[in-house]
């Protein structure tokens, strides 16, 4: 075996091997793939091989059309046995959200490139003639899907990566994975050691095991999942034509042909804490191509759903059982990118339907791995989504309820219970006596809106009774004073003598000068792309404070922490629970807040875009008058213990102007209506700021990272510009990755959006190709299978001249 790599891959499976080919092909050919059995060994060899294109994830979707575009070829490519079946498949619906849910991803659709069609019940017996469609409105029908013999596609990639020079030891077990003082890590096998640059965990479901010989853990249960295959069946004897593969809610199953024989996957919708060990553990190290006794009574009552489906099945006998672990993460989606805290340790590993996403999984990783940064927006995919609070307890219940959840449709707006509570304000039973209905943010408990009646919210795609709920919480705010609990935002201190010169090269815009000042900042990377966005605070000359969105707690860490320069005297602290938030907002609300403090918040003493450290009720609060809403007011940081006592003090102070709450609903109404873009929608991993039109917050005449790759792209010009629109109005409004087209052709898709209940609009963020983004420019954005009319603003709809803010 080498001494040396540029990177080691630690797992043989679908997802290592499919990263392999790809770190290969992006020339990365001094990569070596260690597996201690045989490729395939672990999760791969026993799945049922599905390969689905029905997914309303624009990212994942991207990652599921490029295998199934990439292993129809393999085969001719690498001489290798793949056994691509392009079938195609059908997802039935059985209600009218489920069929909301179709016409979303039939946009998305539309900006991938895989075909799909909605069709009735006629339509799905001319296809599958065999199938019972009691029940069933429609059918996804996805035609460019299929199943492959997932052994063989792994070999092939395997194969692949081979041929373009990178290495692959079998029957090696790797013992221990250790770093060096130099950065390098050391990676100990049987065989021997290798030292190399990168590690990457791609060990399925031992994949805990692996991470942590390095301290480290990640958020994956193992489930115990059947799929049955039958003996023959006449009628598929007598056809020369595959039936597609299956998708049922009803019973909760995958079901297609084997060969000439029936083949049916269940997911138990209850009773699946059945689960490999306690968090799903992992298997011995030492064991290989384990599967696990069947249980039939388990899954029987999903099964005779299947046969009441697939009537020529009903009296076949079964041929073959399958039982077997594959690894869940509580959020579904796999876990691509770094390890939080480590360098250069990276995550291949967590998917649920690995030979469907190993090749896009691996594609999109391997030029994060190369390149700095993926062609698609990488943030849902980041195992830094997760941090210490995805504990077993959270971890365990969340993979549970996915698996329970496989064909159940998670509705905008349902809140299921799995792994609620872990991270808690101290206002969390306040605001909900207050009516408070809560959701979640990166195991953060946020209200998103408050309900009069104490109904829950009617979950679903278009507008419910949520509705009037948040237009009344903007009229509060633009009308009087409200007050929103916003505490999940990522939080840091920086302190030091090098602070301010580190956050200046770190940060493209310039570092607050004066005490007191504030900046919106963004982090690049070397080739200029954003990786991050942070409000920074300087609050003396030693000592900044940094707030950034939740779901980037643990990546800006990192990015923080990793670019200090040796010597630099910085310290970085993560008061993100420590610290709570509580905004007030509204033209009332300087009137408010003077009477529970002595500072002096007329514009001349408290300018806006400005910091006090202040006190109210007897604690110290940093007191910054800026927001994410476009009104008058403050956000209010103070210690989480201290946080109820200045909720009351404003709560009383606030009574005679009618004060009240608001949510995160109302958020997002008001920022869309200020044109304030988000990280993580329009700020991603995919665009550098030209694109994203926040020049403005790029300070050319100082050095920082990204730099002249900013200056590049400004020269070379943007391939796809950010633009604000306003779309005809209707009863649902933009949540992102729809399709814009203009008359035939697919321009571009939105990011996110919302409706503004201040001025009466639609909104929504789009990038689309340059020659559209022109003011006034229309365009057709689809919503749920509907073509609404959309036009390019040129300012925000809501106080563009900021004279609310600076009131």
């Amino acid at each position: 075996m080498r001494e040396h790599a540029r990177v080691v891959v630690i797992g043989g499976g679908m997802m290592g091997c499919g990263l392999l080919y790809h770190l290969a092909q992006e020339g990365w050919t001094d990569s070596l793939l260690i597996e201690k059995g045989e490729l395939t060994s672990g999760s791969t060899w026993h799945a049922a091989g599905q390969c689905p294109s029905f997914i309303a994830d624009y990212n994942m979707a991207k990652i599921h059309h490029y295998g199934n575009t990439l292993y129809p070829k393999l085969e001719a490519m690498t001489g290798q046995y793949v056994s691509w079946h392009g079938c195609g498949g059908l997802r039935f619906a059985t209600n009218q959200a489920e069929m909301d849910y179709f016409k979303k991803v039939e946009g998305v659709s539309k900006l991938i490139g895989f075909r799909m069609q909605v069709i009735g019940p006629d339509e799905i017996k001319a296809i599958n003639p065999h199938v019972d469609t009691t029940g069933v409105l429609a059918a996804a029908w996805t035609l460019d899907d299929g199943h492959v013999d997932p052994a063989g596609c792994c070999n092939a990639l395997a194969k692949g990566a081979r041929d373009m020079g990178a290495e692959i030891e079998r029957h090696n077990r790797v013992l221990d994975v250790k770093q060096l003082p130099s950065g390098e890590w050391q990676v100990v096998t049987e065989k021997g050691t290798v030292t190399c640059e990168h590690v990457v965990n791609a060990g399925g479901c031992y994949a805990r095991l692996i991470n942590q010989w390095v301290g480290s853990d990640v958020p994956i249960t193992n489930m115990k999942h059947h799929y049955i295959v039958t003996e023959p069946i006449r009628e598929f004897l007598e056809s020369d034509t595959e039936m597609p593969v299956m998708r049922d809610p009803y019973p909760s199953a995958y079901y297609r042909q084997e060969q000439k024989s029936g083949l049916i996957g269940i997911y138990e919708t209850e009773g699946a804490e059945e689960a490999w060990a306690d968090r799903g553990g992992h298997p011995e190290w030492d064991s290989e191509n384990e599967l696990f006794t069947d249980e039939l009574d388990r899954i029987s009552p999903w099964v005779e759903k299947t046969l009441e489906r697939m009537g020529i099945w009903a009296e076949s006998g079964i041929k073959r059982i399958v039982h077997g672990a594959i690894p869940h993460t509580p959020d579904a989606n796999p876990l691509l990118g770094p390890t939080g805290g480590l360098r250069n340790f990276w995550q291949c590993c967590g998917s649920s339907i690995g030979i469907a996403q190993g090749a896009g999984c691996g594609k999109y990783l391997a030029q994060w791995i190369v390149h700095g940064e993926s062609e698609i927006n990488m943030a849902g995919l980041d195992p830094r989504r997760f941090g210490r609070w995805a504990d077993a307890d959270y971890v365990r219940a969340r993979s549970i309820e996915d698996y329970e959840h496989m064909y159940i449709l998670h509705l905008p707006g349902e809140e299921r219970p799995a792994g609620r509570g872990k991270r808690q304000s101290s206002l969390y039973d306040a605001l909900k006596q207050a009516g408070g209905l809560y959701t979640t943010a990166s195991g953060w408990e946020r209200v998103k809106y408050y309900s009069a009646d104490g109904s829950e919210e009617e979950a679903g795609f278009r507008h419910n009774n949520a509705f009037d709920a948040v237009a009344a919480e903007c009229r509060l705010v633009s009308e009087g004073v409200a007050l929103a609990d916003l505490s999940s935002f990522a939080k840091f201190d920086v302190t030091g003598r090098d602070a301010g010169a580190m956050l200046d090269r770190v940060f493209a815009n310039r570092m607050p000068r004066k005490t007191g000042g504030i900046a919106l900042a963004h982090m690049l990377n070397d080739d200029g792309v954003i990786e991050g966005e942070a409000t920074v605070t300087k609050l003396a000359e030693d000592r900044y404070y940094i707030l950034s969105a939740a779901a980037a707690e643990v990546r800006d860490m990192d990015w923080l922490t990793q670019h200090a320069a040796p010597g630099e005297d910085v310290t970085v602290t993560n008061i993100s629970d420590d610290y709570g938030n509580l905004v007030i907002a509204g033209p009332k609300s300087r009137d408010v807040l003077a009477r529970v403090t002595d500072a002096d918040l007329s514009n001349a003493g408290f300018r806006w875009l400005t910091a006090q450290e202040i006190e109210i009720a007897g604690v110290p609060v940093r007191a910054l008058r800026v927001n994410y809403i476009g009104e008058l007011g403050w956000e209010l940081h103070c210690p989480m213990a201290g946080m109820p006592a200045v909720y009351e003090a404003l709560m009383t102070a606030g009574q005679s102007d009618g004060i009240g709450h608001f949510g995160t609903y109302a958020v997002n109404a008001m920022r869309m209506e200020k044109g304030y873009k988000g990280w993580g929608s329009e700020l991603t991993n995919e665009i550098t700021p030209v694109e994203a039109d926040i020049e403005r917050f790029v300070k050319l005449d100082k050095d920082f990272t990204g730099k002249a790759a900013v200056l590049q792209r400004k020269q070379d010009g943007a391939q796809g510009k950010i633009v604000y629109l306003e779309l005809e109005a209707g009863d649902n409004d933009t949540t992102g990755g729809e399709a814009i087209t203009v008359g035939d052709t697919v321009i571009g898709l939105t990011t996110s959006g919302g409706y503004g209940h201040r001025t009466g609009k639609s909104l929504a963020f789009a990038y689309v190709q340059p020659d559209y983004a022109a003011p006034g420019t229309e365009m057709t954005c689809w919503l749920l299978g509907e073509a609404r009319k959309a036009t390019v603003l040129s300012d925000p709809v809501y106080d563009a001249a900021n004279e609310k803010l600076r009131a």
